[in-house]
């Protein structure tokens, strides 16, 4: 089975400093209840003198937590890791992180000390850490942009200060894997107590990299990774959990590593944080993006159907997302074609599958992506053409500020004239209303959709209208300059096809 990866989530601290990211206590106890669920092992739930709100989130959330270990981040300062005790202080298993930054770079012109200054603090900070707890990590910031040499010495420190956990940051995602390997091994090699610690990676995305550089950086010695859903973080971001936690289980045959991780738990709370900080996942994104588990070409589409390990090395129910989606585009072949109509309830005979796939190649080459919608269209237009059984006259419809939406209309039913009154909240309601009272229909409107064919003021509108009843359902198109009369026209649109329909499952 391997050996274990800790996974220490960062969502709640160093996620939430993405710009426009931050979040309330409520919202961030809402995640870490998720992240509960998703058996991540440590949640850093917060940078407590920071701000109260963040004080107030970390000790929420150390209250309410009890399956996972809680950290609080504090500098290498004594009145930071006071502040952080005495909010993560009430959690089951807490967690005191310090940290203070070891290249020259930050030394000289951030902290304006010297080496031999800063391993005071490390010393100092760490033995009043734990103090309040055995469970004590530190961070040596920046270290991929550290001397080596010194490096190794800081963390030496550090572990005889009493650190059991030793995070090994590329702060700024300046490391490549190769580099980061040689890191790692060096660490191991040289500080004389390091097999008393845990080594930690926490991993920046700027040259893209942050997923790799954790990835080599295990598989040279790190046992913990630091990581946020959905890869959020400062600046480009950090390491993305579900990437790393989908490989390690994905490629376990060259990764002899396990994680405690409820993959089936990581899109619901990817699609949370997505919601909550406003940040939405880009469709491309690995493992939770629209697209992940989404295929358009036709012979993809085609192997697919035939066995889904064609084209998928993980399953999209091992994520927690239900099932693959076809997206049918230009790309798609009939194969995908022929399986979406059975998911929409047609079955077509090879002369009408012809028929309705020659139309719907003109749609595609005419459209990105073709909805589910359009499909229907094209089979209810091309297969199942309809007569009219209601047709529109004649419609007018008052409505103003001091007016109660009225509408008359004018219809042909069965050939004959009828004309009928009605109100309603609105001219599209009152007008829908009336054209419902006067077919008798007991359909329910389950989709109202207006699109703009053309720009300007003038433009022409495009309604879309669902019906339902009875489990059958119709979509019907209508287009105008005026958006109620378009409304009317699909909506009798798609109520000709209803009728259609039930006469054709009759078989009159």
């Amino acid at each position: 089975m391997g050996e274990k990866i800790v996974i220490f989530d960062t969502t709640l601290r160093d996620g939430e400093q993405s710009p426009g990211a931050s979040m309330n206590v409520e919202e961030k106890l809402r995640v870490a209840k998720q992240l509960e669920k998703l058996n991540v092992d440590v949640i850093e739930a917060g940078f407590p003198m920071a701000s109260d709100g963040d004080f107030e989130a970390v000790e929420a959330i150390s209250k309410a937590i009890e399956g996972c270990e809680i950290a609080a981040l504090a500098r290498a300062d004594i009145t930071d890791i006071d502040r952080a005790w005495g909010a993560v202080r009430y959690a089951k298993r807490p967690r005191i992180h310090t940290f203070i930054a070891t290249s020259d770079i930050h030394l000289r012109h951030k902290l304006k000390k010297t080496r031999e200054q800063v391993l005071e603090d490390v010393v100092r900070a760490v033995s009043h850490a734990k103090g309040y707890t055995e469970n004590v990590e530190f961070s040596t910031e920046d270290a991929t942009r550290s001397d080596l040499e010194y490096l190794c010495r800081v963390i030496e420190v550090a572990i005889e200060a009493g650190a059991t956990t030793i995070n090994i940051p590329d702060t700024v995602g300046y490391t490549i894997p190769s580099e980061f390997s040689r890191i790692i091994r060096t660490i191991k090699e040289r500080v004389p107590n390091i097999d008393k610690a845990t080594i930690s990676v926490h991993c920046h995305n700027d040259l893209g990299l942050a997923v790799a550089n954790s990835l080599a950086a295990i598989e040279s010695g790190a046992r913990q990774a630091e990581c946020t859903i959905n890869g959020i973080g400062e600046r480009a971001g950090n390491a993305s959990l579900e990437e790393i936690v989908m490989t390690i289980r994905v490629r376990k045959d060259l990764l002899d590593f396990y994680t405690d991780i409820h993959t089936e738990q990581i899109f619901p709370v990817s699609r949370l944080v997505s919601t909550i900080t406003g940040m939405v996942v880009q469709p491309n994104k690995a493992v939770v993006g629209t697209n992940a588990f989404a295929h358009e070409a036709g012979i993809h589409q085609d192997g697919i159907l035939k066995e889904k390990t064609t084209y998928e090395i993980m399953t999209p129910e091992s994520v927690g997302i239900p099932k693959s989606s076809l997206v049918l585009g230009k790309h798609s072949g009939r194969h995908a074609f022929r399986e979406k109509l059975g998911e929409l309830g047609y079955e077509l005979s090879s002369a009408e599958l012809d028929v309705a796939f020659k139309r719907f190649k003109k749609v595609a080459d005419q459209k990105k992506v073709v909805y589910d919608e359009d499909i229907m269209t094209i089979v209810e237009d091309e297969i199942f053409r309809v007569p009219d059984k209601y047709k529109l006259i004649n419609i007018n419809v008052q409505s103003g500020t001091v007016t109660i939406p009225t509408a008359t209309v004018q219809m042909e039913v069965d050939g004959k004239l009828v004309q009928d009154a009605g109100f309603g909240d609105g001219p599209v309601d009152a007008a829908l209303k009336t054209i419902q009272h006067i077919t008798n229909s007991k359909s329910r409107l389950v989709r109202f959709a207006v699109a703009a064919i053309t720009g300007g003021t003038d433009a022409q509108g495009e309604v879309t209208v669902g019906i339902e009843e009875d489990g059958q359902t119709t979509i019907g198109q209508g287009a105008s300059t005026d958006i109620i009369i378009a409304s009317a026209k699909a909506y009798i649109n798609a109520l000709n096809k209803l009728e259609y329909r039930k006469k054709r499952l009759q078989g009159l």
